[in-house]
């Protein structure tokens, strides 16, 4: 019997390596992304030396400060007397000493914890509502196959281009015609409708493997059990990512809650802020003092879901991945 010399390795000579050349000169440190001469990583953009490091360094607290220094200047307003705030020149510490005048005044001419109340609410049934109905659209657009999917999902795409404010004259009239100008129902549910969101869920279902699903149905699972027990557990990601987003725009919208409500037991925090602002004109302190109470609860936010809002952006594309 003879044997195949050539499937069988050569006793004698160097035995040549399984590992891409690609891989081996990048773990040497001559590749393009690999680690350089000393252990020092190559920055394509920055360089390797000091120099480089420390120009990066300060370009970022450049940036840092042109975004943190009128936040804090705001923060500083709002300790101030009316007298101090308006004087020429803008000490940071004022002359007549830090005061919370600007507070008592917001919270004594404003209903202040139903506002809050208000927007609380609002951006959690708006946020609720949003996530439900963009799932379910967009696990339409990505598994189902019925007729005009294709003409849909080009609809839903271009009505992300519409400015918003093209829509709130017609929006109006609907409500007005549906009777709940003035309810909670005229502030929710034209906020409902997020083509973004549903062409983002839409995106991350595309890339759910389709062996999940035919895994299930073999086990007897329908498309809704399917939807419910194996995309949603699977989506928890881009879910938060679409919560945060929604609940985030929905507290600082002002436009459409503005133009739909006059109840003032029924205003959000910014229209019932820019209300108090208007009464009594022009006031930097407590205009000041009124952009920090509607912050604080987006700054609490932040810190209490950070790690979520990382992801989020880099899930959605935004990081460039």
């Amino acid at each position: 019997m003879t044997t195949d010399t050539s499937l069988t390795p050569q006793a004698s000579g160097p035995r040549r390596s399984t590992m891409p050349r690609e891989v081996a000169r990048r773990r040497r440190g001559g590749g393009e992304g690999g680690a350089g001469a000393g252990g020092r990583g190559w920055h394509p953009m920055l360089g390797a030396g000091l120099l480089p490091r420390v120009l990066s360094v300060l370009a970022l607290i450049l940036m840092a400060g042109v975004w943190l220094v009128p936040l804090a200047w705001g923060v500083n307003t709002s300790f101030k007397s009316e007298v101090d705030a308006s004087a020429a020149g803008g000490d940071w510490i004022p002359a007549g000493g830090f005061t919370l005048a600007a507070y008592r005044e917001i919270f004594a001419q404003g209903n202040l914890p139903v506002w809050a109340l208000n927007s609380l609410l609002i951006g959690v049934a708006v946020t609720v509502l949003t996530v439900v109905v963009s799932a379910l659209a967009a696990y339409a657009l990505s598994r189902g196959l019925f007729r005009g999917r294709r003409a849909l999902l080009a609809v839903t795409v271009a009505s992300i281009m519409v400015p918003p404010q093209i829509l709130i004259v017609p929006l109006f009239r609907q409500m007005l015609v549906m009777n709940l100008v003035d309810t909670y129902a005229a502030v929710i549910l034209p906020q409902v409708v997020a083509p973004v969101m549903v062409f983002i869920l839409k995106k991350f279902f595309d890339a759910v493997p389709r062996e999940l699903e035919e895994a299930a149905r073999i086990d007897g699972a329908g498309s809704v059990r399917i939807f419910v027990s194996v995309i949603l557990p699977l989506s928890r990601p881009i879910l938060a990512a679409v919560s945060i987003f929604v609940f985030i725009t929905t507290w600082n919208n002002f436009l459409w809650p503005f133009i739909i409500t006059s109840d003032p037991t029924l205003m959000t925090l910014p229209v019932g802020l820019s209300s108090v602002k208007d009464s009594y004109g022009l006031q930097n302190a407590q205009a000041s003092a009124a952009s920090v109470l509607a912050a604080v609860p987006l700054l609490v936010v932040f810190m209490l879901f950070q790690r979520q809002i990382v992801k989020s952006v880099a899930t959605t594309g935004l990081g460039g991945q």
